[in-house]
């Protein structure tokens, strides 16, 4: 069996480490923003070229921490792209305001720039591209098209870790957008062994709110300052973090060459490939077919594992159809309908790329 992502592959040679950090916090006995917290937050930042990353208890937190952040009257408009993980969604309603979708590109997975001016209006506050699967959104771009409008550019990074803009900047590094979050979830390029998530911002103010709205509206004990949400991270998750993120780039690059082979080996003209950017880490490696269930069942006959990412846009989801009605989101809907993930875990070897590759190639 090709196993569609292992954390116990990846983080093997690591493993005694991450144990040894995991004792030291046990023996100090401070699991709630422990030294090792804050420790992780500096290494972050500087990884990112950030001025200040805000550890959280998890991605979709992080996004709803942002928002919160910056005070923004109820029902605020919030673009989100029509194709993204549901918690971009949850994030904006948590937070009382308004989403508002806009469609994805047809031939890559990210947020259309055309369709996203034709609905920034007066209500606007905030845009939420998403770098999905890895690919990034050019925020410089998006910059020029608000201009000079108020309005906040959060970016969510939660599939992103290590990616570049076109310029070789770090995303999440604030050259342009506001806040930029986080998911540290297990699967992602790093990932916790739990749920945990980051925030990096260069403003100083969104840095200070955050800061206290994670920890109950404080900083100090018993001085609670505003209202605040209990979003903060495990001081154990941020001792086994500050270890993954040493062999970040390095498994990145793992993944880049796995998704150079697909891409020059995979000759079927019955699989499609999306777009990705130059500066993509491929959090996930999206193919469409036209016969998914077809093509899922030959997958799992020749023992490769597979994932959807994701097989309904967010208008197409149950609950969220009471939201969008009947509005049609034609590209976010036709990836939804045909996308399927193959494996493109850093630790494959040769031997079970190129059975992915030889039993793609197959495929009638």
């Amino acid at each position: 069996m090709v196993k569609f992502y292992s954390i116990n592959k990846s983080d093997d040679i690591i493993k005694n480490k991450i144990i040894s950090s995991i004792k030291k916090v046990l023996y100090k006995n401070n699991f709630i923003l422990g030294e090792e917290v804050f420790k992780f937050e500096k290494t972050f930042k500087k990884f990112c070229n950030a001025k200040f990353a805000i550890s959280c208890s998890n991605g979709t937190d992080a996004i709803t921490l942002a928002l919160l952040a910056l005070d923004l009257p109820k029902n605020s408009e919030v673009i989100i792209p029509a194709m993204t993980y549901a918690s971009t969604f949850y994030a904006v309603i948590n937070a009382k305001l308004k989403p508002v979708l806009v469609d994805i590109n047809s031939d890559d997975p990210l947020i259309n720039f055309e369709l996203l001016k034709e609905k920034i209006n007066k209500n606007t506050r905030v845009i939420i591209p998403v770098h999905l699967y890895g690919s990034v959104v050019e925020i410089k771009k998006l910059r020029n098209i608000i201009n000079s409008k108020k309005i906040y550019i959060i970016d969510d990074c939660a599939q992103a870790h290590g990616a570049k803009y076109i310029n070789g900047r770090m995303v999440g590094g604030h050259s342009i957008s506001d806040i930029s979050t986080f998911s540290l979830y297990p699967g992602k390029n790093l990932g916790a062994y739990g749920d945990a998530g980051i925030i990096t911002t260069n403003n100083s103010k969104i840095y200070n709110k955050i800061i206290r709205i994670r920890n109950i509206g404080s900083i100090e004990k018993f001085n609670h300052e505003t209202i605040g949400l209990n979003n903060r991270m495990d001081t154990i998750q941020a001792a086994i973090l500050i270890e993954k993120i040493k062999r970040l780039n390095f498994l990145n690059k793992k993944r880049k060459a796995i998704a150079n082979k697909y891409f020059s080996k995979i000759k079927n003209h019955k699989i499609k490939f999306l777009k990705y950017t130059k500066g993509s880490v491929f959090h996930q490696f999206v193919i469409l077919v036209n016969n998914r269930n077809k093509f899922s069942k030959y997958l799992e006959h020749n023992n490769i594992e597979f994932g959807f990412h994701y097989p309904h846009s967010i208008n197409q989801m149950n609950f969220f159809k009471k939201v969008f009605g009947n509005k049609v989101f034609k590209n976010a809907e036709n990836l939804a309908s045909k996308c399927i993930s193959i494996p493109i875990d850093p630790m494959l070897n040769n031997k079970e790329i190129n059975y992915i590759i030889e039993k793609l190639n197959k495929f009638n």
